[in-house]
């Protein structure tokens, strides 16, 4: 058996478990009461079944024994995926303190990497090879629980972390198989799949959540992919692939970051600043909020495909121009979406809608009258603080 007849295998049976294991998981939340109610920054209406993250946790250990070699490091990622689907199942249960759960997403991280699943050195552009010593230690377990922490960012809206986690997973299968690390991209197709499986009951209108327990999980799985298959690599654009494919969640979880940071917030404190929370205040549905960013996340995925795949150069400083073109193409799409979702839905649509909505309070007496200047004001205020109500779509 070939390895991609191996991995598509292993992205068979993950998807069929978690389909599978999935109600069953919600059962055993209702009974248990790991139940995500409405609340005020949430966007789903009625009390929903957490523990998505337990299907996939089966998916993943059922496909990862069948199909993954046995060694040191098959099991330590393993055993560190289910620390955190515990670590984050007792959250969903429990609700858990911040330091709790980094403390436990550092323990979870560190069982890999003692297995040797770690980046030791890597390459630069213009400044070559790096090699971190006994540093790859503590800075692989960091890279790791930042990754959990940006997918459990994203995870607001129904089937969005578990649709960008599939999109990425498959990415990161593709180009790791395509370089020879072959247990990272067995590991890639066990978890698209997994996410997959899990999204047939997880796309809106979800009848169960991915909890913390599934956000850590395949924010875990992400990351020791991307070290397995990518970061292990000595090529200068081995660091270029996660950071490219993981762009969603890295620039949504920046955002957030840096505005609790600007306004004194604590760090770890939930709000509403993500982009899912921006789309719905705009007036997008859960649905088409959750594909634009699919779309999204699949031209930033073409690109990192595309700077894998795609002849542009010889390796050794001559460049195809024909080639060329077609990688600057998929660099061209790649930063419109960004654009075009960031600058164009996030913020010239929100001003035309919010100019248009201040003026229908003023009209209805809701709100005193404002000149055109002091509407410019308050639409400008609203951006910078991202503090205004969801606009009425009539």
């Amino acid at each position: 058996m070939s390895e991609l007849d191996t991995a598509l295998g292993a992205f068979a049976l993950a998807l069929v478990v978690a389909w599978i294991v999935s109600p069953v998981a919600a059962r055993i939340a209702w009974r248990i009461g790991a139940i995500d109610v409405p609340r005020e920054r949430g966007l789903h209406a009625f009390p929903t079944p957490r523990l998505g993250g337990m299907a996939i946790l089966a998916a993943v250990a059922a496909a990862g024994l069948v199909f993954l070699d046995p060694g040191d490091e098959t099991r330590g990622i393993l055993g560190g995926a289910l620390v955190i689907a515990v670590v984050g199942a007792a959250d969903d249960l429990l609700e858990l303190s911040p330091d709790v759960k980094l403390l436990g997403q550092i323990l979870a991280a560190a069982v890999p990497v003692a297995a040797g699943v770690r980046v030791d050195d890597f390459t630069l552009p213009f400044a070559g090879h790096v090699d971190l010593g006994d540093l790859s230690y503590p800075a692989t377990v960091a890279g790791i629980v930042a990754v959990m922490n940006v997918v459990n960012f994203i995870d607001g809206v129904d089937g969005l972390a578990a649709g960008i986690c599939t999109i990425a997973a498959i990415t990161f299968g593709i180009i790791a198989l395509s370089l020879d690390r072959n247990a990272a991209g067995i590991l890639a197709a066990i978890t698209a799949g997994a996410a997959l499986g899990y999204l047939r009951h997880g796309f809106h209108p979800a009848t169960i959540f991915l909890g913390d327990s599934g956000s850590n999980l395949l924010g875990y799985l992400l990351a020791v992919i991307a070290v397995q298959g990518a970061l292990k690599t000595n090529a200068v654009v081995a660091l270029v692939f996660p950071l490219i494919v993981l762009a969603v969640p890295i620039l949504d979880g920046g955002f957030v970051i840096a505005k609790r940071i600007k306004y004194r917030r604590p760090v770890y404190r939930a709000d509403m600043s993500h982009f899912h929370h921006r789309f719905a205040r705009i007036g997008f549905s859960q649905r088409r909020t959750v594909l634009y960013l699919y779309a999204w996340s699949g031209a930033l995925a073409a690109l990192a495909l595309a700077l894998r795949f795609v002849p542009y150069s010889d390796d050794h400083g001559h460049f195809d121009t024909t080639w060329t073109l077609v990688l600057l193409g998929f660099g061209v799409l790649a930063v419109a979406a960004s654009i075009y979702l960031v600058a164009v839905l996030e913020i010239l649509k929100f001003r035309r809608s919010r100019e248009r909505e201040i003026s229908r309070q003023i009209e209805t007496g809701e709100i005193p009258a404002l000149t055109a200047e002091e509407i410019e004001r308050e639409v400008d205020r609203e951006v910078e603080t991202r503090e205004f109500d969801a606009i009425r779509r009539d």
